[in-house]
């Protein structure tokens, strides 16, 4: 198959091409990335030379690039995406192009060349909040949006199911819970605070630490992408999580377990805006069409991402430098 990856030099993204890469050796994958702040080349360095593998720096707004890489694909698969609750925050304007008209780009390129079949990425924050004692999410979870991100990845599900409805085109939607591991940057929950700790630095919790989050490794959210295209019906909405619940003041033990630091190294910071208290996905759709489920435990898991981090410091520390952006633009974009 030929695929088009949007926004394959982020953190799941760049996952999910070695990830396809490595079982799938005879596809061809277009990365088309724009190399916002979270696109980093370097998470795909080993795929130099590959040729299989392509990179484009575009813009998935830009629609006559979109038509220009759309011709003869098999399958689009569509990660990119501005994700930071808090950027939404301060500035939302960036959210509503990228994850709104960006995604209505690419559909409409898809319905251009023969109906591709079509993979969205989206979030659990999608439904709203869970208090303790609620049920999980499932797919048919009234949306309920409760930041300006979360907003924008709602209207972004309604379009592509409204493309499947009036157009007939091949869609399909993953709904995930909070994902982590090898090559996430380091402003999200997990990677922070392993890098501020190995930096000597103290973990911001907001709060009291007391939100709750499902947690799954990216591997394993990967592994359920892969199945909704081979196995997903056109149209449906498959929810995916790691079945690990846990409040933020326990990953952040879990951390300081792991990397032999007390208690003392936590500062408790004014919360979030509007922050969701729980989120927790049942997967029982996923498990029944699909035989998929999370494979890596969150022991497991939290410690293959601990080594990773303490054993690529040179990765991190050029991100929070930002010197990444000024060398990987030279080494990559410009030869």
């Amino acid at each position: 198959m030929k695929l088009l990856v949007t926004g394959g030099a982020g953190f799941i993204g760049s996952n999910f091409i070695r990830y396809w890469l490595a079982k799938n050796p005879n596809d061809s994958i277009v990365n088309l990335d724009l190399l916002t702040y979270a696109g980093n080349l370097e998470n795909l360095a080993e795929l130099a030379g590959n040729a299989n593998y392509k990179f484009v720096k575009g813009d998935i707004c830009d629609r006559a690039l979109v038509e220009d890489l759309a011709r003869g694909l098999d399958l689009i698969v569509h990660f990119a995406a501005e994700t930071h609750v808090d950027r939404s925050i301060m500035d939302a304007g960036a959210f509503l192009k990228t994850n709104v008209l960006g995604t209505q780009v690419l559909l409409d390129a898809a319905g251009n060349n023969g109906g591709i079949r079509f993979h969205h990425i989206s979030t659990d924050e999608v439904f709203g909040s869970l208090e303790t004692g609620d049920g999980k999410f499932v797919e048919t979870t009234p949306y309920d949006p409760r930041s300006p991100y979360s907003a924008s990845k709602a209207a972004s599900d309604h379009l592509v199911r409204a493309y499947f409805h009036t157009h007939g085109l091949p869609v399909t939607i993953s709904n995930c819970t909070n994902n982590y591991g090898p090559y996430q940057f380091p402003e999200k929950l997990i990677p922070l605070f392993i890098t501020n700790l190995l930096e000597g630095k103290k973990v911001p919790v907001y709060g009291r630490g007391s939100n709750i989050r499902d947690w799954i490794y990216v591997d394993d959210h990967n592994a359920g992408v892969e199945a909704i295209i081979r196995k997903g019906r056109a149209g449906e909405t498959y929810c995916l999580g790691g079945e690990n619940e846990l409040s933020n003041l326990e990953i952040t033990r879990s951390i300081l377990d792991l990397l032999g630091a007390g208690e003392d190294r936590i500062e408790y910071v004014e919360d979030r805006k509007g922050h969701d208290f729980r989120y927790a996905m049942d997967i029982a759709k996923a498990r029944r069409e699909l035989d998929w489920y999370p494979r890596v435990d969150f022991k497991t898991g939290l410690d293959r991402t601990v080594e990773w981090y303490k054993n690529n410091q040179d990765w991190w520390k050029k991100i929070k430098s930002g010197e990444y952006q000024k060398y990987y633009q030279e080494q990559y974009i410009n030869r």
